[in-house]
């Protein structure tokens, strides 16, 4: 069933009328039916559908190590897929859909007698609300029966489904709107089951970049298959599922706590966080490498439960060899600055025109490029483009759309980011390698990358300016000090290149995980929990 208001937080995916297609499957084989490709790859609500940085990072990956065979879950909302944004690739031998809506039965109610409805139930309800790996397991062998059987839409559409969900209401939520309960408990109950039936690839690895279901898929995977998992987080997953379901306004608060610290009533933001928060201990606890980007992501990773002594970081990488080499711009030509991101709110473009605005009178030859994909979403696209009609800047703005970065870096002075949110931006990255320095709020790893890590020896200097969130007035005069100073721009430039190849090459990015892959290809298969 497909209710609009109750989508699952963060599986989100924009339809596209692009490009080649990619052989794509809808099931595979169960997993101990053959060793499978090397690595399956899970992947929530992005590749190979959403261009961005996750989904470029996956791609480039899969690309990167030729010798080895891959295959990619990608988990979806609902059917059907959009059309693929990334052609296939030789090692990529098939793509996989989990469809967090989809389930296995509907001829009525035939429950195997080795299925325990009460021990689930109950299983189901502790891991959901404060579990790990070991409830995982629990969930896991307790659900085996009907997933033999192809029963498991059972537990959402039948008379027991009614009785536990009621059940449910009655314990734990009877202030809440039961029908606003019932809906939230069908798509989080449904999106776990949907997780738990789905035929898993056979993989001598498997590898999420998220926590989440697809997190939840690697754990299941490691319990299930006695292979090793592995996670690469960009961003925290619980975290960034924390605030938009803060934001969601189909969630309705009817719980008022006031300035009560103790109020041991949960309302259903709680019920969807706890959620997310047990995927994320099961993951961790399952993986045997916890990756992130940088050392900022650790401690989040560490209150839910990965152990310290599985943690790794492993930066973005870019290819240095290639953007190092670009001619830079002349500093007699007309200045050029560059916002390279997908038009969304996340990317915060409005503050970049209204800095733009700002910029202009001082610089009366300014061209102010956006240079990424325009059709994810296209309310806001329009709201930026109705926003430069407004500010005067039909002759200053140009949206360019998704466009090859190596041709446009030569003409281009500054970079910019304006981001809400961000983990390690592959277009500061880039920029650096091309010698270009960045104007960059202050997000995710850009201090790390603009000023150095703390272990840097001897210090490049900086690689460009740090502004606040939403502060175009900030932005405009960070770009103005960069514009104005081309003895300090030429600094920062050779800085961000220097830090560039020193932490970020590409190929040391791939040499580590190609050893990663190599060294759990060969590793014995263990139980987990």
């Amino acid at each position: 069933m497909r209710v609009e208001s109750h989508s699952h937080p963060g599986c989100k995916v924009a339809q596209s009328t692009l490009t080649e297609p990619i052989a794509l499957t809808s099931s595979a084989t169960r997993a101990g039916d053959g060793q499978g490709v090397d690595v399956c790859m899970i992947v929530e609500g992005a590749y190979p559908y959403v261009s961005g940085g996750v989904s470029a990072w996956v791609h480039g990956l899969i690309r990167r190590q030729p010798d080895l065979r891959f295959c990619v879950v990608a988990i979806l909302p609902e059917p059907p897929a959009p059309v693929p944004k990334y052609s296939g690739l030789p090692n990529l031998e098939a793509v996989h859909h989990l469809y967090l809506t989809e389930s296995y039965g509907n001829d009525g109610w035939r429950r195997p007698r080795s299925f325990d409805q009460a021990s689930f139930d109950k299983a189901a309800d502790v891991f959901l609300s404060s579990g790990g790996l070991v409830e995982l397991a629990s969930i896991i062998r307790l659900l085996a029966p009907l997933v033999k059987a192809r029963r498991t839409a059972d537990l959402l559409d039948s008379t027991l489904a009614w009785n536990l969900v009621c059940d449910l209401y009655d314990r734990e939520m009877p202030h809440e709107s039961f029908l606003h309960f019932f809906w939230a408990w069908r798509a989080l109950f449904g999106g776990l089951i949907a997780t738990l039936s789905f035929p898993l690839p056979p993989a001598r690895v498997y590898h999420t970049v998220s926590t989440g279901y697809a997190g939840l898929l690697a754990a299941r995977a490691a319990v299930e298959t006695g292979r090793p998992a592995i996670i690469t987080e960009h961003g925290i997953y619980t975290n960034e599922r924390r605030i938009e379901i803060l934001q969601a306004d189909w969630i309705v608060d009817t719980v008022d706590k006031g300035f009560a610290i103790d109020d041991p009533r949960r309302d259903l933001r709680d019920f969807w966080t706890a959620a997310f928060e047990s995927y994320a201990r099961a993951c961790y606890q399952a993986c045997t490498e916890v990756i992130t980007l940088h050392g900022a992501n650790q401690p989040a990773q560490t209150i839910h439960g990965a152990a310290p002594e599985r943690m790794k970081i492993i930066p973005n990488g870019v290819d240095y060899s290639t953007l190092s080499r670009l001619p830079q711009a002349s500093a007699d030509d007309p200045p050029v600055v560059a916002l390279v991101g997908r038009v969304v709110p996340i990317k915060d473009i409005i503050t970049y025109l209204q800095a733009t605005q700002i910029l202009r009178p001082a610089f009366p030859g300014l061209t102010a490029l956006v240079m990424g994909p325009t059709e994810e979403q296209p309310d806001y696209y329009e709201t930026c483009r109705e926003m430069v009609t407004s500010l005067g800047l039909s002759d200053t703005v140009q949206f360019t759309g998704q466009v090859d970065v190596l041709r446009h870096f030569p003409r281009i002075h500054v970079n910019v980011l304006t981001s809400l949110s961000e983990s390690q931006p592959l277009s500061v990255l880039e920029a650096g390698a091309a010698g270009i320095p960045t104007v960059a709020t202050n997000v995710g790893a850009c201090r790390e990358i603009l000023f150095g890590r703390r272990d840097e020896q001897p210090a490049l200097g900086d690689g460009g300016i740090l502004t606040d969130v939403s502060s175009p007035e900030q932005t405009a005069a960070a770009i103005g000090v960069l514009l104005r100073d081309r003895d300090r721009r030429r600094r920062s430039g050779l800085a961000m290149q220097e830090r560039v190849k020193r932490y970020y090459d590409l190929k040391l990015v791939d040499d580590a995980y190609a050893t990663i892959y190599r060294y759990h290809r060969e590793a014995p298969s263990l139980a987990v929990a």
